[in-house]
């Protein structure tokens, strides 16, 4: 049953156990790319990506129900879309492979306080409260943090990778733009089913990063090792399929915001990752910023407890929430 009859409905353990395991594979998605970029060009490991999540999506608008035939009215949304998909990801793979594995997770995960502030500021869908100003507030300086006090020395390193500056504001400028993709997609939804949009951002998206990967990068698939192609098929089954798959049955139980609420694991199982995974030195100052971002996630979609107000509004406000898309 949706949420649409029971907006309010308590969150089963069952649930709260998927929620947490998706934000957990989401968080794994740096790492998955931090491997794929040490032998294969980004924007090309971008599109083998979602060319698995195309075809994966083909599987689920099929059983869903969801067309797969493009009306006029949907051209430009699913254009938009693909677009900003092209650009945030192209954009994140690069700022992987010039940072941390640690890095990306944290910083692709600002994404939320752009969200908050375009649908503040611009499309007056939302609005800030005390709460959440505090939520940005605590996650824009633990970003300000990490980027001033992170060692981008040269010399050895335990770690395998070595974060620069280049690479983290790289990130930073991919969050920003999953911000505004996030934005474009809800106001696509109005008019374009899920499954439709998601489908054709991702076809969209493939045929742009194959057709700048065959441009400007070079492919040298002779160095290729087995885990490059795990970390890949990883990033289209796991993460643009079963992250996705997973959600959207949630979704149609719960709201937005009881789902949203578990995303500040992410950053987290993202630093732990990459620190187990590979070797990111866990500074002070990373653990600071890991756990102040996590916070101000968790302080931005914790749902506002409003016992008097009806079913109708508090609907309204469920679809106007931050979500939890993570490309």
């Amino acid at each position: 049953m949706s949420d649409l009859k029971s907006p309010s409905r308590s969150l089963s353990l069952t649930a709260i156990l998927l929620a947490s395991l998706i934000a957990i594979l989401w968080g794994l998605n740096s790492v998955a790319v931090r491997y794929s970029v040490d032998e294969l060009p980004p924007v090309f490991v971008a599109g083998l990506r979602f060319l698995i999540g195309a075809v994966f999506m083909i599987g689920w608008c099929r059983w869903e129900g969801s067309r797969l035939q493009l009306h006029k009215t949907d051209i430009l949304p699913c254009a938009i879309v693909g677009v900003l998909l092209f650009v945030q990801i192209s954009l994140f793979n690069a700022g992987v492979e010039w940072s941390t594995a640690s890095h990306g997770s944290l910083y692709v995960n600002t994404f939320v306080f752009w969200v908050i502030a375009i649908e503040h500021f611009i499309t007056k869908a939302d609005r800030l409260t005390p709460r959440k100003i505090l939520g940005l507030c605590l996650a824009a300086g633990s970003v300000v943090l990490l980027i001033g006090a992170t060692d981008r020395s040269h010399g050895p390193q335990v770690e395998r990778d070595v974060p620069t500056l280049r690479g983290d504001l790289i990130l930073c400028l991919s969050a920003f733009f999953l911000g505004v993709k996030i934005v474009a997609t809800k106001l696509s939804l109005k008019t374009v089913s899920p499954g439709t949009l998601i489908f054709w951002q991702s076809l969209i998206g493939t045929a742009l990063f194959f057709a700048w990967s065959l441009a400007f990068e070079e492919i040298a698939w002779r160095e290729t090792t087995w885990p490059t192609w795990v970390s890949v098929l990883y990033q289209g089954t796991i993460v643009a399929g079963l992250c996705f798959a997973v959600q959207a049955r949630l979704m149609q139980t719960y709201s937005a915001s009881q789902i949203s609420v578990f995303a500040f694991i992410t950053p987290l199982s993202g630093v732990a990752a990459g620190v187990w995974m590979r070797d990111d030195r866990m500074s002070s100052w990373l653990l600071l910023a890991a756990i102040g971002i996590a916070a101000g996630i968790y302080f931005v979609n914790r749902p506002e407890a409003k016992p008097s107000q009806s079913a109708e509004e508090t609907l309204g406000e469920e679809r106007s929430g931050t979500g939890t898309e993570i490309d």
